[in-house]
């Protein structure tokens, strides 16, 4: 019986199929000469002033491992599309390629290579669409996630999207992709073990009412669990802060209670209500914790309306970036067998030839790989001959710090909230030329990209 979930053994089969045919026509074609490939964004979502880079660490597996095993041979050879010459071939492929890419973390701009691949055709080639499935997805959510943590400024956000994602696979590197951009937690367990991110929770309301009384259920919780977070709306917020400074005039010296959590309602209102009935009971090292349907632009106006909420649970508008829910990536090739390739349809062109990014604080420039321009580069190889670089081996712990140094560097207006006026990102003079060459060669005559 096949397997329902993607792994490591038959990840090579989860493409589009047509990468399969066109790798059958090179293969006819003896076309396997060096190719570059470019995976960048084309324009910037509305409302989004930076993107963070993620999804290289997945990428980067998936190269190490790609193979296409017996069993998915076989479901090819099923199709009668393929020629069981190229059905050997295609058994025999591994990745032994070169990946330059921006470290994880780093904030990007439109047309920004944000990896870059170095491969004999085919091999560049059939990892498209993996690539650009794992990268996008994870930009999207680590950028989203990015401006939710600067909303909370010193308040925690933890991750909370997994049971509305779309998808297991979407659950796991959404919870990867907000640790990255600043959260500091996660409800995901799987995620917690995998990635090592510590790990969050509370109650559910089901908890509550499936007691007799609400103070009975705080009571049974924090006597099991010290130091919990209680839930206290699933009746009245109000009602629930009395019982929990029932139980802690109960309890004495045995009560340990970290914070409430207000899952509903006015939060604003109830935060500080709730801060005032906890501290009139001099309960001041309780904290207030807040869920439920949150993101940054929610969380900013309980922030600027003075709510003291000391921590946020944000799940599903951060998880699948709700109000901008995909970005406009590509994955287009550049060089082929020495020479510069460039698509240049309208709207959709791209840079041609292999590229470095170049940074200062005042702007970016796009140039060629071998190129000397102002500025601290940003394409380091993470990938070399199939085998992953210094470069490409970090902790996520060292991706989250990298990427907070990296956006606090960034200037404050592009930090914030607010759509500003784009961020420069110049294309070199040399870079100029070779698109212009390129134009030329094929009788096309309109805007850079």
């Amino acid at each position: 019986m096949s397997d329902h979930w993607v792994n490591d053994g038959n990840a090579a089969l989860l493409t589009d199929l047509y990468q399969l045919t066109m790798l059958q026509a090179y293969h006819r074609e003896h076309m396997a000469q060096t190719a570059v490939f470019d995976l960048f964004v084309r324009r910037l979502p509305p409302d989004r002033n930076y993107l963070v880079a993620c999804g290289l660490d997945d990428v980067l597996r998936f190269l190490e491992n790609f193979r296409f095993s017996a069993d998915a041979i076989e479901y090819l050879a099923s199709l009668d599309r393929f020629s069981m010459e190229f059905l050997d071939l295609l058994a025999a492929l591994r990745f032994r390629g070169d990946v330059y890419a921006v470290a994880e973390g780093t904030a990007v701009f439109a047309n920004e290579p944000i990896i870059e691949v170095v491969a004999p055709l085919p091999e560049a080639q059939i990892v498209e669409t993996f690539l650009l499935n794992q990268v996008s997805f994870q930009t999207m959510v680590a950028s989203k996630a990015s401006r939710v943590v600067t909303a909370a400024a010193t308040s925690n956000v933890v991750e909370f999207g997994l049971r509305r994602l779309h998808g297991t696979d979407a659950g796991m590197k959404a919870a990867r992709a907000s640790f990255i951009a600043g959260a500091v937690a996660t409800s995901n367990v799987l995620a917690g073990k995998v990635y090592g991110i510590p790990v969050a929770g509370t109650m559910a309301h089901s908890y509550i009412e499936t007691h007799d009384s609400e103070l009975d259920a705080f009571r049974a919780f924090v006597t099991l669990y010290p130091g919990s977070t209680l839930l206290v709306d699933t009746y009245d917020t109000l009602r629930g802060v009395r019982n929990v400074i029932r139980l802690a005039e109960e309890m004495g010296e045995e009560f340990d209670v970290r914070a409430v959590r207000l899952d509903s309602g006015d939060l604003a209102a109830l935060a500080v209500d709730a801060r005032r009935l906890l501290d009139d009971a001099g309960l001041h090292g309780i904290e207030i914790f807040a869920s439920g349907s949150l993101d940054e632009y929610r969380i900013k106006r309980l922030l600027d309306a003075g709510a003291p909420i000391n921590g946020f649970g944000v799940g599903t508008r951060m998880g699948v970036s709700a109000d901008h829910p995909s970005l406009d990536t590509a994955y287009k090739l550049v060089e082929y067998a020495g020479r510069s390739r460039m698509k240049l349809s309208t709207g959709k062109s791209n840079l041609p030839g292999r590229k470095q990014v170049f940074r200062t604080e005042s702007r970016d420039e796009i140039a060629l790989h071998d190129e000397t321009v102002e500025g601290r580069p940003l394409l380091v190889k993470a990938m070399h001959g199939g085998i992953r670089t210094d470069a490409g081996t970090r902790t996520l712990r060292q991706i989250a710090e990298h990427a907070r140094a990296e956006i606090e560097r960034l200037p404050a207006a592009l930090r914030g909230l607010d759509p500003v006026a784009p961020h420069p990102v110049t294309v070199s003079a040399a870079l100029s030329a070779e698109v212009d060459r390129c134009r030329r060669e094929h009788g096309v005559h309109q805007d850079h990209p």
